[in-house]
């Protein structure tokens, strides 16, 4: 005798999709609240010293560079013959410092020979600090 009947049976369903959602909201969640801070993964108490500050701040040797490609060096104009003449420039205005900083100020149309002869009579004056002088957009 068959007590079940002639009833289909239906099988069973799971559905992922409201699973997989809520752990990206909680992964989002966690994402968003963390800090990465490296300072607090370690506890460190930095040593004392009594050192007085240093009033000494570091030779600036401005150099211009504008679109025909003329050369201002601390004010002074200079209409560039050789790497060597304006390394001697460099140096001169340099005036016997410690490891001068030679700051870059070039058009934005000058061309890119102009400033690697700057950077090139830089090195051969044996100055390894160039930085380069840019303004932000808008002002």
């Amino acid at each position: 005798m068959n007590l079940r009947g002639y009833r289909v049976r239906d099988e069973p369903e799971i559905n992922f999709i409201p699973l997989i959602d809520v752990l990206l909201v909680i992964l989002i969640f966690l994402m968003v609240t963390t800090t990465y801070q490296r300072i607090r993964e370690l506890q460190i108490t930095l040593p004392e010293a009594n050192a007085e500050k240093s009033e000494m701040k570091p030779t600036e040797i401005n150099v211009g560079v504008d679109a025909q490609g003329n050369y201002v060096v601390n004010k002074q104009v200079f209409r560039f013959s050789t790497v060597d003449d304006f390394s001697a420039l460099l140096q001169a205005a340099a005036k016997d410092s410690k490891d001068p900083v030679v700051i870059i100020n070039a058009d934005a149309s000058a061309s890119h020979q102009s400033v690697i002869r700057v950077m090139e009579a830089a090195r051969l004056a044996n100055m390894s600090r160039i930085t380069f002088a840019t303004r932000i957009p808008g002002s």
